[in-house]
């Protein structure tokens, strides 16, 4: 199974929005019919080529990516996968999912509307990522938005395209991230230039051309190397048919980054395949993904382990122990409460026993004692 978990769609104009934000404010029989086409006929055209390729080179998962700058506003957000899932045609053996891309940057440090009064609004989404472009908004990414939520963001995508990381690689954070079960995406879209590719252009400031590839490889390195090869997810980004690499392709590009091939082969699989069965969490009580249930054993019944229950309740207990002038500790015999044996009886007692009148004459000898 190769996944590329980063299909950008493209950005819709300001008119297709308002077209569509114009459609939910109408009654209730009209929004259950379901909103019009979002996406005009050339860019579902160009979409579905792209699909065809990436069938063709092997990819089996493929997630589309809708990208909002700065924060996700209730009023105006408009959910454009839905609309585009049902106008792409089915393709046996694929996997669609759909993701949404936050970009943040120093005003979204007040607020980017990821809160559970809006989790309705990212309900839809299959998975949820982070594109910080700020010290502080990365550090609130790997701390804060990880945790086990309905909001927790499991990818976050780090802009390897600016000239230079505005924020530096704590080891604490990236632990503090893994630890929580996020991954660190790169996209490969940047070590091949992508000139005109307007998935460069997110966060503003990335470069193009030589530049970006410049700035890609030595953003990569230092990824693999505070990570150390582990949570690195691969996407592609990228828009042009042109840029898109296989699989295995992708895999010899990582390896330059100084991972092993194992590493380099995981990125697109084991990585992505674990991350989507993590994402499934978020729609249950803090990651919980199971309930445990109680299995017997083949050939054991119900009424055979009460009785084992039963016997093993019933086994005799230790006897007491008592210890003794030397400090050793002997075990006490059965009917003795004082610690003596019962055959230690006084003599006396067995011959009064045996002679009940010897006892009686003693008391008649006393007797007969003159009083002094």
């Amino acid at each position: 199974m190769f996944a590329d978990l980063n299909v950008p769609v493209p950005t819709l104009s300001k008119q297709q929005l308002s077209q569509t934000a114009s459609k939910k404010g109408k009654g209730k029989q009209e929004a259950q019919s379901g909103p019009p086409p979002a996406f005009t006929p050339a860019q579902i055209t160009a979409i579905e080529s792209r699909l065809d390729l990436l069938v063709h080179l092997g990819y089996t998962v493929i997630a589309f990516n809708q990208t909002v700058e700065r924060k996700v506003d209730p009023k105006t957000h408009v959910n454009t996968l839905d609309p585009l899932l049902g106008q792409l045609r089915r393709r046996p053996g694929m996997v669609y999912l759909k993701r949404l891309t936050i970009v943040l940057d120093e005003e979204s440090e007040k607020g980017f509307g990821l809160t559970n009064g809006n989790s309705a609004l990212f309900a839809p989404y299959d998975l949820l990522a982070l594109t910080p472009t700020t010290a502080a908004s990365f550090s609130l990414a790997c701390l804060t938005h990880t945790q086990p939520t309905p909001l927790t963001t499991h990818i976050i995508s780090l802009p390897l395209t600016l000239p230079r990381l505005p924020f530096n690689l704590r080891h604490t954070l990236v632990r503090a991230a893994l630890k929580n079960g996020a991954v660190f995406e790169i996209n490969y879209a940047g070590a091949l230039g992508g000139e005109g590719d307007p998935a460069l252009s997110i966060p503003s400031g990335g470069e193009s051309g030589a530049a970006a590839k410049r700035n890609w490889w030595a953003a990569a390195r230092e990824v693999a190397r505070v990570t150390k090869g582990k949570g690195i997810l691969v996407s592609g980004g990228v828009f042009n048919e042109a840029d898109l690499r296989a699989p295995r392709d992708v895999a010899n590009l990582i390896t330059m980054l100084g991972v092993s091939q194992d590493v380099a082969h995981d990125a697109s699989t084991k990585v992505a395949q674990s991350l989507i069965l993590r994402a499934q969490t978020r729609k249950t009580y803090r990651a919980v993904f199971s309930e445990p249930k109680v299995v017997i054993p083949e050939g054991i019944s119900t009424s055979q382990s009460v009785d084992v229950e039963m016997s093993e309740s019933q086994e005799p207990s230790t006897p007491p122990t008592e210890q003794g002038a030397n400090g050793k500790k002997r075990p006490l015999e059965q009917g003795s409460h004082t610690g003596t044996p019962q055959s230690a009886e006084p003599a006396n007692t067995s011959k009064e026993r045996n002679d009940p009148d010897g006892a009686s004459r003693k008391k008649k000898k006393k007797n007969k004692q003159p009083a002094s």
